[in-house]
C-alpha cells in the first residue's frame, strides 16, 4: 500500500514539473509576441528640387522627301532603243547621254531633206539669172516687162522653196538629235521599265525613267487645323508670308531617328486647307549636296518652339495612372504625397509641367515603385543642373 501511494506522489509530482515548465515556455511566448514590432529605416531616395527653365521644345510633324524636281525622261521621237547607257538608281550629270534610239531612218530623212535642199537652191539660182537676163532686155524694150515680172515670180517661189527645204534639214537635224537622250540636270535615275530593243515613242505611257534632281531636297508636311492656329499666334507678322519668314530653321528627322545633318527651311503653305485631311500642306528645302536624301524617302520634321520659363522635370520622375501622370512629391515631413500634373510639352527626356508643381518644390526622381503616399523617406539631395549636364535637353 505504501508502494503504490509513493509512486502516485512521484507522478504527482512530475506532472507538477512538466506543467510548470510548459506555463514558463508559454509565458515567454506571449510576452514575445505581444513585444512592440520596430520599424523598418526609411528608404533613402534620390530627391530633386524643380525649378524653372527656359527651353526649346520641338514639334514633328510626319514628312515626305521629294526631289527639287522630279523629270519624266520621254522620247520626242519613235524608234528601237539600240543603247541604254545608264543604270537604274544612278547618279548622272547634266547633258549626260542616258538612251539611244536607232537613228538610221532619221539619218536617212536627214540626208534627203539636204538633198530637197540642193535641189532648191539650184532652181533659186537659175530663177535669179533668168531675171538678171531679163532685166536689161526689158530696159531696152527688146521683150515685155510681163516676162520679167514672171521670172521674178519664179524667183520669188525658188527663194520660198530653199527656206522650206532648209526648214526641212532643220527639223531632220533635230529628230536625229533626238535618238540621243541626255540627262537635264544632275540627280539621280529611276526604275527603267523597257529593255535594249524596245519601241518607244512619242505616244508610249510610261517614261523611260525619272530623274531626281536632289541637288535641294523638298519636304511636304502637313498641319492640322489647331496646329495651323498655334502657328499662325506664334509668329509675328500680318500676312501667312511674312509668319512663314519668321520660322525658324527646322529639322529633319530620319527613319533611323537620326537627325539630318543640315537644316532646312520652310517657304511655301498650300492656299488652303485639304477637306478630306483638315490639313494644309508645308514644304520645306534642304540643301542636298552630299546625295543623302533621295526621293520617296520619309521623316519627320521637327520645327522649334520656343517657351517661356517653365518647370522642367525628367520624365524618369513621373508615373502614369489611368491615362494621367503622376509624381511624388516629398513634404516637410519628409513624407511623400502622389500628385497629378499636367505636361504642357515635351524636350528630350523631359516633361515641361504647367500645372502641379512650383520652383521649390521636390519631387522624388527614383524608386517609386515602392513608394505609397503617407510613407517617409530619407531624402537624397540631387542636383538638377548636373542632371541637365548629363543629358541635355
Amino acid at each position: 500500500m505504501k508502494k503504490v501511494q509513493l509512486k502516485t506522489a512521484k507522478r504527482l509530482t512530475a506532472l507538477l514539473f512538466l506543467a510548470a515548465g510548459s506555463a514558463a515556455i508559454y509565458s515567454c511566448g506571449s510576452s514575445t509576441a505581444n513585444a512592440p514590432a520596430t520599424a523598418p529605416p526609411a528608404q533613402a531616395l534620390p530627391v530633386l528640387e524643380v525649378s524653372d527653365h527656359e527651353v526649346t521644345s520641338h514639334r514633328e510633324f510626319t514628312a515626305s522627301i521629294q526631289g527639287s524636281r522630279d523629270i519624266e525622261i520621254r522620247p520626242q521621237v519613235d524608234g528601237y532603243l539600240d543603247r541604254i547607257s545608264v543604270d537604274e538608281g544612278a547618279y548622272v550629270r547634266k547633258g549626260q547621254v542616258l538612251f539611244h534610239i536607232d537613228a538610221r531612218p532619221y539619218a536617212e530623212q536627214l540626208n534627203n531633206a539636204k538633198a530637197i535642199l540642193q535641189s532648191a537652191k539650184a532652181s533659186l539660182e537659175s530663177a535669179s539669172i533668168n531675171v538678171e537676163k531679163l532685166t536689161p532686155l526689158v530696159a531696152n524694150k527688146v521683150v515685155s516687162d510681163v516676162q520679167l515680172k514672171t521670172a521674178k515670180a519664179a524667183y520669188d517661189a525658188a527663194k520660198a522653196n530653199v527656206a522650206q527645204a532648209q526648214a526641212a534639214v532643220d527639223a531632220a537635224k533635230i529628230n536625229v538629235g533626238y535618238t540621243s537622250i541626255t540627262a537635264p540636270a544632275d540627280g539621280y535615275i529611276g526604275t527603267i521599265p523597257f529593255k535594249t530593243g524596245s519601241l518607244v515613242g512619242k505616244g508610249t505611257t510610261d517614261a523611260l525613267t525619272v530623274l531626281s534632281e536632289t541637288k535641294d531636297i523638298h519636304v511636304y508636311f502637313s498641319m492640322s487645323e489647331l496646329d495651323f492656329l498655334d502657328f499662325k499666334q506664334e509668329f509675328d507678322g500680318n500676312t501667312i508670308e511674312q509668319k512663314i519668314k519668321q520660322i525658324p530653321a527646322v529639322e529633319l528627322v530620319l527613319a533611323d531617328n537620326s537627325v539630318y545633318p543640315q537644316k532646312g527651311k520652310v517657304q511655301i503653305v498650300e492656299g488652303q486647307f485639304d477637306k478630306t485631311m483638315g490639313a494644309i500642306n508645308f514644304r520645306a528645302t534642304f540643301p542636298n549636296g552630299n546625295g543623302l536624301l533621295r526621293s520617296g524617302n520619309t521623316g519627320r520634321i521637327r520645327i522649334p518652339h520656343k517657351l517661356a520659363k517653365s518647370v522642367l522635370i525628367p520624365q524618369e520622375a513621373t508615373f502614369e495612372l489611368q491615362d494621367k501622370v503622376f509624381v511624388y512629391t516629398v513634404l516637410d515631413s519628409n513624407k511623400v504625397e502622389g500628385r497629378p500634373v499636367t505636361v504642357a510639352d515635351r524636350s528630350g527626356r523631359y516633361y515641361l509641367i504647367s500645372k502641379g508643381l512650383k520652383p521649390g518644390e521636390k519631387i522624388v526622381y527614383a524608386g517609386m515603385d515602392r513608394l505609397r503616399d503617407g510613407m517617409a523617406i530619407a531624402p537624397q539631395k540631387m542636383s538638377m543642373d548636373s542632371l541637365l549636364h548629363a543629358n541635355p535637353i
